[in-house]
This record gives C-alpha cells, structure tokens and sequence, in this order.
C-alpha cells in the first residue's frame, strides 16, 4: 500500500478528529494512536489526559498497563522456544508442567497442548465469564492476572488446576488463561523467569526500554479509569466493572491498577506487561515483515492464520477466528470491517486495541485509558474506518 504525503495528512486528520471526538463526549479521558504504513510511522496522535485529576497530558509515549496485549508478546516468545527445540506446541503441557491437571467437565482427567493454550481452545476460560453468584474461578481463588495483587504463578496454576474445563480441549473456543498456564511452560523450559525470557527473546531484540513486566516509577503510567457517564470513573485500589454475560446473567472484572507495583504478583502472560505505543507498535511491524530478528518468517506468518480450523467462536466473533496472537479476520463484511482477510487484531482490558493488515501494510496501535471503551466499540472501529478510508 503507498500512501502519498497528502493522503497521509488526511489519514493522520480523520483519526485525531475520532480521538478528540471521543475526549470531548467524555468516552474516553486520554488516548494514543500510531499508525505504520509500509513501515513508516504516517500517523503519531496523542489526545486527552493521562491523568485527569492532575491535568497531566497524554504523550506518545505515556506508559500503561497493556493487559491482554501481553498476549501476543508472550505468544512470540513461546514461538521463538519452539523453534529452539525446547517447546513441541502439541506435546501435553504435562511434560512440562506435571502438576497441572485440570479435569474435564465430567471429572475425567485428559490432556492439554500448548497450542491450545495460546489459541484459547484448552477448555480454560477466565473468572469474569461466569455469573458472579456461581462462579468456580472465583471459589478455587484464581487470579484472572489483573488483580489479586501478591499471588504467585506457582499458587494460581495450583488453584486453575483444581477446577474442571468448560469443554474438552480443541472442541471449543472460550477466552482464557491459556496464556498466563503458558507463562509458566516458558518459565520450565527457557529455564529462567518469564520476565527473562521476554528480554531474551523479544524486549532485547526490539531495544525496549520501557515494556515488559517492570513498571516505571508511580505516577508515570496513565491513570486508569472505567466507563461511566457523564465522564469516565477512576478506578481506585480495587474496582469492579459488572459485565453481562452473552448467556445471560452478571459477571464481573475485577482489577486492581497497582497490581503490578507488588514484586510478590506473579507476571502474568496474558496481562502483565506494561509500555507504550511506540515500542509495541514496533512488535507488530517485526511480526508483520516476517519475525524480523525474534522468529522465523515461517513463524511469523501464523500472526495471521486461522489456528483453530471450524471452531465457532460465537455470534459476537462473526467473520473470525483465532490464530495465535490475535482474532484473524476471515470475511471482512461478515466481521463489518474494512479490514482485509487476513488482518489480525486483539484488545487490552484496560482500553487498547491493535491491528496489523498485511496486505494494506499497515499496523495500528490504539492504547487509552479509559475501560472498556478504549477496547471494543465505537471508538476502535471509528479509528479503524479512519486509518483505512
């Protein structure tokens, strides 16, 4: 895709105004956007506040919480093992980890891959997708990785391993823990902590500076604040956000910002990290030129590929499914999005969303401050239909 000076300037227009438009009606306190085009930065945005209560402004490269955009980090680093020879993707987990064993809806015991772990299809899901009032995630104690600060990866795995699937590994998709479970796989065979083997892997290769499990000093991070009207609500040490679940019923997410701040919390692989927008956009542009010193083109390319075959992933997931990394778009207009087949994109929880289109080569950081908005809704799409008009 070739993009001229011109319709970069409109490009990088349309998208401020859907960023601003958002500050203004009070979905949104602060954001970032950067948008690569064939490997130049065409659009560098920053508007709002980090932190309302101190006027303190929103910067390119404000640091935050990624959550979930940990996800396709610690994907890499698992993909990077494997080619190694120290991880095979389809062996049982039990290998590697013995210890962990949940069982089957039934009680029956079975087996886990990693590849299921990284394409959410273990049968694992997350604690926020049962109803409050029967929650097992939450009886077992098991940390959803963005809150419960102090527990270790050891006592999470020992609690998650005490509660049964929703489904029987590969027969279905649920949005899952699959990721942190990997965290520890990565911890057994890299012989090292995750956080190591992040720099080993990714972090040292891309230069970060400022991504990866270690938070900068207080009062650096954007603040974090969840959805409410007239204006969006600060979260405090602890902060509940009820979510209707697609069945029916009242769940809950339940997070705690300074989380990360406790040295005893466990780093979580698929919500732990925190950076900024440069350095993870610098990530996706690596994975879509084909690895780019941290993989394999081979490996690279499954950014991108549908990694679990016919598995429905439920009517909220039209026009996908699920590769490693991210949701792959499999039929733009079934999706309603003007993104190519092929493209790939996830969200973070704590208002984030990325996209790479390969064949617009374009790749889109959108990180905010701002629960859930900043994630899913009006405000990504716009910033999507903005950078791809």
């Amino acid at each position: 895709m070739s993009i001229t000076q011109p319709e970069t300037a409109r490009m990088a227009g349309r998208v401020r105004a859907v960023m601003e438009g958002a500050v203004a009606a009070g979905r949104l306190v602060g954001a970032v956007v950067l948008v690569a085009v064939d490997g130049d930065v065409v659009v560098r945005e920053a508007v709002g506040l980090a932190e309302r209560e101190s006027a303190r402004p929103m910067q390119v490269t404000t640091p935050f919480r990624l959550a979930s955009l940990t996800k396709p980090v610690i994907t890499a680093v698992a993909l990077a093992l494997a080619e190694a020879g120290l991880l095979d993707l389809h062996a049982p987990i039990t290998r590697y980890l013995p210890d962990f064993r949940p069982a089957l809806p039934d009680g029956a015991p079975c087996q886990i891959t990693s590849h299921q772990l990284l394409t959410h299809t273990s049968g694992l899901t997350y604690g926020f997708s049962f109803p409050q009032d029967n929650n097992p995630y939450t009886r077992a104690g098991v940390s959803d990785g963005i809150a419960e600060p102090g527990l270790s990866l050891a006592e999470n795995l020992a609690r998650l391993g005490t509660t049964r699937l929703i489904f029987a590994p590969g027969q279905g998709w649920a949005y899952s823990l699959g990721l942190d479970v990997m965290g520890g796989v990565i911890e057994s065979v890299a012989g090292c902590t995750l956080p190591e083997a992040l720099r080993q892997h990714v972090g040292g290769p891309l230069g970060w500076k400022h991504t990866g499990f270690t938070p900068p000093a207080p009062g650096m991070l954007a603040t974090c604040y969840a959805d409410g009207r007239p204006a969006p609500i600060r979260m405090g040490a602890q902060y509940v956000l009820p979510r209707l679940l697609p069945g029916g019923g009242v769940g809950a997410i339940r997070f705690a910002p300074d989380r990360i701040y406790n040295p005893a919390s466990y780093p979580s692989g698929g919500a732990g990290m925190v950076g900024n927008a440069p350095e993870f956009l610098a990530f996706l542009e690596a994975v879509r030129l084909g690895g780019e010193g941290l993989l394999s083109p081979a490996s690279a390319m499954l950014f991108g590929r549908n990694g679990i075959g016919d598995v429905d992933m439920g009517p909220l997931m039209r026009g996908r499914r699920f590769g490693y990394g991210g949701a792959v778009i499999t039929d733009s207009t079934a999706a309603r999005t003007p993104l190519s087949a092929g493209s790939f994109t996830w969200g973070g929880v704590y208002g984030h969303q990325w996209v790479v289109d390969r064949a617009r080569g374009m790749s889109i950081v959108m990180l905010s401050n701002t629960a859930l908005a900043g994630m899913a809704g009006s405000y990504p799409d716009a910033v999507v239909a903005a950078a791809c008009a």
